[in-house]
Parts: C-alpha cells; sequence; structure tokens
C-alpha cells in the first residue's frame, strides 16, 4: 500500500519538492531557485520556464533523494506563491508573456482608478480584499490590455491562472485548467460568499469569464500527475495558497488559532470558522480552505518583505554573504542604537495598505554599521508582524494564547525570541518548519483518503521549541514608537 505522500512548494524564489512520510515525517527535500525580473522600478516579472522546469526537476530530485518507489507515493499535493499571474495559450501552452509576481507595483494606477469610481467597498464586500496592485485581477486586465490579447481570452483560446493552475495545468494528465477556492479568493475576482466569480467584478475589470480556471475544493481529486514525470499515474489531490497551506499544516482548525510564515513576505492568518469576518483593522477576509464544498474563513495580514528584506542585504547591500550570518550579527549588540528599517521596498501592506511608501533607513548615526543595520533588518520583520497580530486582537476581541510560527527565517532563533519580546506572547515552532509544504501534503493525504478526518492530520503537528516573551513593558512600548514613528516617514514617499 501507498505509504507517502509528496508536495509541490512552487515559490517566489524557488521552487521546493518534499517527501513526507504518512506520520508527516520530511525524509526527502530538494529545491532549485529561479530569477527574479525587474524590467522596471517597482516591476517583478518570473519566466513561466523557469517556473515550470524548477518544480520539475525539484520533484525528480527529491523522490531521487528519498529512495521511495513512486508507486508509494499515495497523493501529491501543490502548494504555491499566490497572486502571481500567468495566461498561456490553450492550445500550445505557450505564455503570452512573463509571469507578473504578486510583489509588481504596474497596476498601481488601474486600483487608484477603481478607488476614485467609489468602488473600494463593493470590492470588499464581495472578495474580503482591498483594492491594490497586489491581487490577480488588475494584473489580469494589464495583460488583456497590454498584449492587446482580450478577444482571444473572449473565445476561450487563452488560460488565466496563478501559479497552482499553471503547474496542474502543464503536470496533469489532460491538461486541467483548474484552481483551488484559496487561490481563486485572492484575485480580486472571486465572491467568497457565493463561491464563485462574480460577474459584476468580471464586468469592472473586463475580464472574460471564458479565460477563467475552475474553482475546486482544496482537499480532493484534482487529477492524475503525468507518467513523464516520475514513471507513474500519481493522483493529485490537494492544492491551496501557500499561506493556506502553512495554516492547515499548523493543525490551526478552530477559530482564533493564528500562524506566521516567514518567507520571502510574512503573512499571518487566523482562522474564524465558517463565517467570514470583515476586519475593521486594516486586515483581510481570505479563504482557510474548502473541503467537501465547506469553506472555512480567515483573517490575514501581509509583509510583503520578509525573507526578502535578508536577502536585499545579501544582494544588493553585499553585507552578507549567507542568511545565517544574521543571527550572530544581530545577537552581537545589545540594541540598533535606535536605528530602524521600513522594507517598504515594494509598498506596505496590511495593516497599512500604502502602495506608495518606500523602502527608509532612519536613526543612524556615526556609530551605525553593519551589525545595527542587519539587526535593524531583523526587527523590521518582527515589528510587522506585531503589527498584524494587534490588528488580528482588535478586530476578534482577544489576543490569541499563541502565535505559531513556521518557513525558513524562523529557524533564526534571535528573530523569533525577539517577535515574543515585542508581541507580548509564547511564539512556538514546530519540529517540521516546512509546513506550507506538509498542509499541502495532509490535504492530498486527506483527499485519498489516507486520513480520515481533520484529527487525524493535527495528530502529526509536533511542537519543538516555545519563545517566551522576556522584554518589560516599558521597552516594548517604547521601541514599537519608534518603528510606528519610522515607518509614518515612509508612508506616500513615491506619490
Amino acid at each position: 500500500m501507498a505509504k507517502y505522500l509528496a508536495a509541490l512548494d512552487q515559490g517566489t524564489t524557488s521552487s521546493r519538492a518534499v517527501i513526507f512520510t504518512e506520520d508527516g515525517q520530511m525524509i526527502a527535500s530538494y529545491n532549485r531557485e529561479f530569477p527574479q525580473h525587474y524590467p522596471k522600478p517597482g516591476w517583478v516579472e518570473h519566466d513561466p520556464r523557469d517556473i515550470l522546469d524548477t518544480q520539475i526537476t525539484s520533484l525528480r530530485e527529491a523522490v531521487k533523494l528519498s529512495g521511495v518507489d513512486p508507486g508509494e507515493i499515495a497523493a501529491v499535493g501543490i502548494t504555491n506563491q499566490r497572486e502571481t499571474t500567468f495566461l498561456w495559450d490553450r492550445k500550445t501552452g505557450e505564455c503570452v508573456g512573463n509571469a507578473i509576481v504578486w510583489q509588481c507595483r504596474r497596476t498601481s494606477q488601474i486600483v487608484d482608478d477603481l478607488v476614485s469610481r467609489g468602488c473600494s467597498d463593493m470590492i470588499r464586500e464581495k472578495t474580503g480584499l482591498v483594492p491594490d496592485a497586489y491581487f490577480s485581477g488588475t494584473k489580469l486586465k494589464w495583460m488583456l490590455d497590454y498584449y492587446n490579447v482580450r478577444d482571444r481570452a473572449e473565445r476561450g483560446e487563452l488560460c488565466f491562472g496563478t501559479a497552482d493552475s499553471f503547474l496542474c495545468w502543464n503536470l496533469l494528465e489532460n491538461r486541467p485548467h483548474v484552481t483551488d477556492a484559496t487561490n481563486a479568493g485572492r484575485t480580486m475576482m472571486f465572491n467568497l460568499h457565493t463561491q464563485d466569480w462574480d460577474d459584476d467584478l468580471l464586468a469592472l475589470l473586463d475580464i472574460p469569464r471564458a479565460c477563467l480556471p475552475q474553482v475546486v475544493d482544496s482537499s480532493g481529486p484534482i487529477g492524475m500527475l503525468d507518467p513523464a514525470i516520475l514513471g507513474r499515474r500519481i493522483p493529485v489531490t490537494g492544492m491551496a495558497g501557500d499561506q493556506h497551506a502553512s495554516l492547515f499544516g499548523q493543525a490551526c482548525f478552530h477559530p482564533g488559532d493564528v500562524k506566521n510564515t516567514y518567507g520571502t513576505g510574512c503573512f499571518m492568518l487566523m482562522n474564524t470558522g465558517g463565517t467570514p469576518v470583515k476586519s475593521r483593522n486594516g486586515l483581510l477576509t481570505t479563504m482557510a480552505w474548502r473541503i467537501g464544498g465547506k469553506p472555512v474563513f480567515a483573517l490575514e495580514g501581509s509583509v510583503f518583505m520578509g525573507g526578502a528584506t535578508v536577502q536585499w542585504l545579501r544582494d544588493e547591500l553585499k553585507i552578507i554573504s549567507h542568511a545565517a550570518e544574521t543571527e550572530a550579527l544581530a545577537q552581537s549588540i545589545n540594541s540598533t542604537g535606535g536605528v530602524y528599517l521600513v522594507p517598504a521596498f515594494t509598498g506596505l501592506g496590511a495593516p497599512w495598505w500604502d502602495m506608495y511608501s518606500r523602502g527608509t533607513l532612519i536613526g543612524m548615526t556615526r556609530g551605525t554599521g553593519r551589525p545595527q543595520i542587519v539587526r535593524a533588518a531583523l526587527e523590521a520583520i518582527a515589528f510587522q508582524s506585531a503589527d498584524l497580530l494587534d490588528a488580528m486582537a482588535k478586530d476578534c476581541g482577544r489576543k490569541p494564547e499563541r502565535l505559531q510560527v513556521d518557513g525558513g527565517a524562523s529557524a533564526n532563533a534571535f528573530l523569533m525570541q525577539f517577535q515574543a519580546d515585542i508581541s507580548a506572547i509564547p511564539v512556538v515552532r514546530p519540529k517540521v518548519l516546512e509546513t506550507t509544504a506538509l498542509g499541502a501534503a495532509l490535504l492530498a493525504g486527506l483527499g485519498v483518503g489516507m486520513y480520515s478526518s481533520l484529527a487525524e492530520t493535527a495528530a502529526v503537528w509536533q511542537k519543538d521549541l516555545e519563545f517566551t516573551p522576556k522584554m518589560d513593558e516599558a521597552t516594548r512600548l517604547l521601541e514599537l514608537g519608534g518603528w510606528h514613528k519610522a515607518v509614518e516617514r515612509s508612508l506616500g514617499f513615491a506619490k
């Protein structure tokens, strides 16, 4: 009997594949980075061929490293960077251009136009989202306009999709054009209440319904992996956007459960149950997952620059060689000496939602050097996440009991301790940090019948470490005050 699960984790800077045992133990992982393209200031693109090539390579290498026969893999789950927008020919698979990445700001003017026309409330009511260049709908509109292909889209000759759709179309037999409810919910075209594409929103953006994918559940039969990939037909039975997969992998199955994923960005989600909760504090209402046709909802806050801030230190400033160096550098000093970095390189997400905010390094003195800047970068990740946690506490009327964390940067002990200190809440890290991939695998396992219930998948989760707050309240409030002062200086800078 097949006893392993595979997860494809298609991220912003790399594609990963992970092989898990039935009890959630990670036995092999392989990832391959791919280039980022910045054709203009504020524009971010991916070459779709890079996405596909690195994901296929990662899956094959992970299986090879695991020593598992592909015939022993019960199911495959897919999780992905959200909002990144692909548009391809339905017959040939050729993309009309590069994928527009979720970080890209090129559609800011389209968003400004929607806001000036008084569309914000309708968009918020139907989708749970605020109008922003972050989401896929304006990216698709831009593509249809720029490449002058709306007539082809109307005839059904083109397929729109996020990374999950693109992978399914290319990797599964019979090329299904599908997306799951969590990814659909991030397009600004999907109605949370009807669980379908919304005609009013499609008209607003001039998007033909004929180019949109079918929306499926996050767990359940989707199709069969093309045997050309691994030499076997394997059921693909789980699919969710990365943050939703992480929420599932963290077993956040009860209203009030909250997790934060430290990836390229940081994304905090709180389970709110079967009813969508409208935020009064700058958060988004989003899908948690949809299983058996029943939606579960969440509140979400997004930090655009999480691990990407550390990449900036490495690749642009070149003051570190590896991300792992940051922990020791940050711990080599007692404080930043009043230095704050606001990494608003592509604007600010929740709770600020300022497309025109820009990166700010402030509070420097003659004694400011490499350690202070590195520590300020790590602290900025925690400060932004603390703002999200505070907004969630206000929306739900109480502070969560703990913050569950995952993602690559959660391995940084300095960052996790500072997160606990500045948030005044315990931070709990699981044994498996690849919780996004684990969530995709568990959704697939549930979809193929390996697990009979959510409770069985929850039993897979195991705690590794808990970081308890140590900072006194006066210091915490002083640090937060300085951070918010720095944020205010960055707002609206590029407008």
